[in-house]
């Protein structure tokens, strides 16, 4: 089993790039959906952003696949990775705020852990346990337990945390699939599959050439979306992964919260709870349980 990597300052830097690219993606659509259903925000930026990286996958000499074996990976990545959990986060912040969504994903890398021990690919050690009950706990006072229950904000919890499951299994997807594919294929060709399955359901359910044009707030919401909390949040983030390992680059997402946290509360006027701030803290420390050497280093005091 790997040493954990020590990050240098680069490290560091660029860790704190992927959260304001990442960060900024929840504020871009809570942006959009404001004006345009959260299926057709799902597909502008899969599409988009498969369009922007394509020049980049062409450069390093990669093909495309040849065949449906050859897509399949790609395919189910592109379900779990993109579609599913991209389509339930645009459709939660149609009920939530682009904050309390941001902070519910960092319930991501607790799913995965789960998701990881119930299909035996890894142990799930007591601070493992430790940091999944901490995570619960956190949802638990995001959604407060004071006054009456607000069925919309609970739709929107429950389809955050949805998305932070598919992610989960989409984690166990490409270790079983995709291990030993160049990140830029891997990227370029999950959103290829993600926008022609797109195209498919939101031609059948949304059906956009029928809805009134956007405003340019939403369009130019959509291309950041797509070409800075999309494209180039892909290259960072593989980046990172090389250069620290995954288990550095998970950090990241205690990061998102808090910048997702302050642009909406700049350039939306969302208000910051006082739950939302324990709530992030507890899954934080969650996540610290998880990833384990800043506690294992306090325990060999």
């Amino acid at each position: 089993m790997e040493t954990a990597k020590t990050m240098d300052g680069q490290d560091w830097g660029l860790l704190i790039l992927l959260s304001v690219l990442w960060g900024g993606a929840y504020f871009f659509a809570g942006v959009a959906v404001r004006e345009l259903p959260p299926l057709t925000v799902v597909l502008a930026r899969v599409l988009l952003a498969a369009v922007a990286l394509l020049p980049l996958f062409w450069y390093f000499g990669h093909t495309l696949p040849k065949s449906f074996t050859e897509w399949r990976p790609f395919i189910g990545m592109g379900l779990l990775n993109n579609v599913v959990p991209f389509g339930l986060i645009f459709a939660g912040q149609t009920q939530i705020t682009v904050g309390l969504s941001a902070i519910i994903n960092a319930m991501t890398p607790l799913f995965t852990v789960l998701v990881m021990a119930g299909f035996q690919q890894e142990r799930l050690t007591a601070n493992r346990v430790i940091g999944v009950l901490l995570g619960v706990a956190g949802v638990a006072v995001l959604r407060g337990i004071e006054g009456p229950v607000n069925a919309s904000q609970t739709l929107g919890i429950a389809l955050c945390l949805g998305a932070a499951l598919s992610y989960g299994f989409a984690a166990l997807w490409g270790r079983k699939f995709l291990v030993g594919v160049a990140p830029v294929k891997s990227a370029t060709c999950q959103l290829l599959c993600s926008t022609v399955i797109m195209m498919v359901v939101v031609s059948l359910i949304d059906q956009p050439w029928t809805l009134d044009a956007p405003g340019w707030n939403t369009v130019w919401s959509v291309i950041a979306l797509a070409v800075f909390g999309t494209s180039l949040a892909y290259i960072v983030f593989f980046k990172i992964l090389v250069r620290a390992g995954p288990s550095n680059v998970m950090l990241v997402t205690l990061l998102i919260p808090v910048t997702a946290l302050v642009l909406g509360n700049i350039f939306l006027g969302e208000a910051i709870q006082s739950k939302e701030i324990i709530g992030a803290l507890i899954i934080g420390s969650g996540l610290m349980f998880i990833d384990g050497r800043v506690i294992n280093r306090f325990l060999r005091r």
